[in-house]
């Protein structure tokens, strides 16, 4: 995997301990070990393993940035599935490519501005080329950022409208 040039943050860890105990939607969280494989966890930004113990959480990944920000994220503030270690874990990798960057698949780059809202978005289908599908998110993280009232965006898989990852204004 390359390294980017924008950096992805994996959810914090002391969030992580919060979701632990009880996730964003006020559930305490269920524990089980992954039979399949493929979970795309947002601690340590890779794919789960066979046996990994995970949890399925809600989160609410606008809602921690927009109260340190100090502005209210509105309606923005939605609520979505994420997997993460059942425990901690070292996080991700100290150099490594954009996460779940599969050839093929499409991704959305929500764009949101300083005052919690959204500025925008694109829609980017990465190539068949593993090189090139990190080339791919780059570019697009980098059309984003152009844009001087982004302050954060958030990568989210088309297929689920998963929230990733989000990377901030550098």
């Amino acid at each position: 995997m390359t390294t980017a040039t924008y950096q992805p943050l994996a959810i914090a860890p002391h969030v992580l301990d919060e979701l632990r105990e009880r996730d964003d939607s006020g559930v305490i969280p269920r524990v089980y070990a992954d039979a399949t494989a493929g979970a795309p966890l947002r601690c340590c930004l890779r794919r789960s393993r066979v046996g990994e113990r995970v949890s399925l959480v809600s989160y609410a990944p606008l809602r921690r940035w927009a109260a340190a920000a100090g502005v209210y994220p509105g309606a923005y503030d939605e609520v979505g599935p994420v997997f993460i270690h059942t425990g901690r874990c070292p996080g991700p990798e100290a150099s490594f490519g954009y996460p779940f960057a599969e050839t093929g698949a499409a991704r959305v780059l929500r764009r949101y501005g300083g005052e919690g809202r959204i500025t925008g978005g694109a829609l980017v289908r990465l190539p068949d080329d593993p090189g090139q599908a990190q080339t791919a998110v780059d570019r697009a993280l980098h059309m984003a950022f152009a844009d001087p009232e982004v302050a954060v965006v958030h990568v989210r898989a088309v297929e689920y409208g998963c929230f990733q990852y989000e990377v901030r204004r550098p």
